[in-house]
């Protein structure tokens, strides 16, 4: 089966559950999925419900608190680019057939990673291996690569009217 790449970007709500779909549809089918949390690293509802997949499903956080609104220091930067190389070995590795870099945009467009990481990523996977980027702010040059591309567009939010995150559905 050939292996395409996936990029969910946009400002709307739904480019990680997308990407989580796609794994446990994935999982359902009998392949291997490697999901590599950028930016993250807070034990979320869907990461307590892939651990019950965890025969088919790996996935692993690379972000050192919540800092998106102030400026990434030095531990977010170690731990991205400590993502980036276990993303890599994972892509020439052989071992899954779908990697997901969940928030790979958002780790890009803080300047964590670079375009040029990404793209790089696309090269060197083998043909058969799925590749999937999440987040907001998308760069041109991936989405160019990209077989796949979906904005998700925020048309109207209850976190207008005040409502916070809620486990089990935000979180």
């Amino acid at each position: 089966m050939d292996g395409y790449v996936h990029v969910y970007t946009g400002n709307g709500k739904g480019k990680t559950t997308a990407a989580i779909g796609l794994a446990l549809r994935a999982a359902g089918a009998g392949l291997k999925v490697f999901i590599a949390q950028f930016v993250k690293s807070e034990e979320y509802s869907e990461i307590n419900a892939l651990k019950r997949f965890s025969d088919l499903i790996t996935c692993r956080q690379y972000g050192s608190g919540c800092w998106i609104y102030k400026e990434p220091g030095s531990d977010d930067v170690l731990c991205a680019r400590n993502g980036l190389e276990d993303v890599r070995r994972i892509i020439t590795g052989g071992q899954y057939d779908v990697v997901i870099l969940d928030e790979a945009n958002i780790a890009t467009h803080y300047g964590l990673l670079s375009a040029d990481d990404l793209v790089g990523l696309i090269d060197m996977r083998p043909a058969g291996l799925e590749l999937v980027f999440t987040g907001r702010y998308a760069h041109p040059r991936l989405i160019e690569r990209a077989d796949l591309c979906t904005e998700m567009r925020e048309i109207k939010h209850y976190y207008q009217k005040g409502v916070l995150a809620r486990n089990g559905i935000e979180r």
